[in-house]
């Protein structure tokens, strides 16, 4: 096999996978509950950079009463607030079938309550200290799952192609 079959070969494999492509919704929203101010402006100015749209609640009653309405794909939480906890966004979720998924921000960052929480429905766990960056990526790798979780397959992906 020659240079040119696997550069060939490779050309194709990416023009396939790019061609399957599927859209997040424009209108993305994200909820963070959060009752420490200062990581929720670091929350929305990192979210605000990546071109999301954000809302905040202070509590997770407040926090569930918003998650209720349905407006949001993605909830950013703090895992322990002072009348709750983060289970109960992930109660709402499944109870009411939304879409939304939940992501949670902790400081400090413990590995055996992040397995615990992904075991329990979290989507992911960020330390908050050292992770602030990635939490746009991550965000947009849940948005990804929410979209999913709501809308199914997309249909360019569950249909087989059609034969020439």
């Amino acid at each position: 096999m020659g240079p040119n079959t696997q550069t060939q070969g490779a050309n194709s494999k990416t023009s396939a996978s790019t061609s399957l492509k599927m859209k997040i919704p424009d209108k993305a929203r994200i909820l963070i509950v959060c009752d420490d101010d200062l990581v929720t402006e670091q929350l929305n100015i990192v979210l605000m950079g990546a071109g999301f749209i954000s809302e905040c609640a202070k509590s997770i009653t407040a926090g569930c009463e918003s998650a209720r309405s349905g407006r949001f794909q993605v909830v950013i939480s703090a895992p322990l607030l002072g009348d709750g906890s983060w289970r109960r966004l992930v109660d709402i979720a499944n109870y009411y079938n939304l879409g939304f998924v939940v992501l949670l921000v902790a400081s400090p960052f413990d590995f055996n309550q992040s397995a615990e929480a992904q075991e329990n429905g979290a989507f992911d766990v960020l330390d908050v200290l050292h992770e602030l960056p990635k939490v746009a990526e991550v965000t947009k790798r849940a948005l990804w799952a929410a979209f999913l979780k709501d809308a199914g397959p997309c249909p360019e992906v569950a249909s087989p192609p059609k034969a020439a």
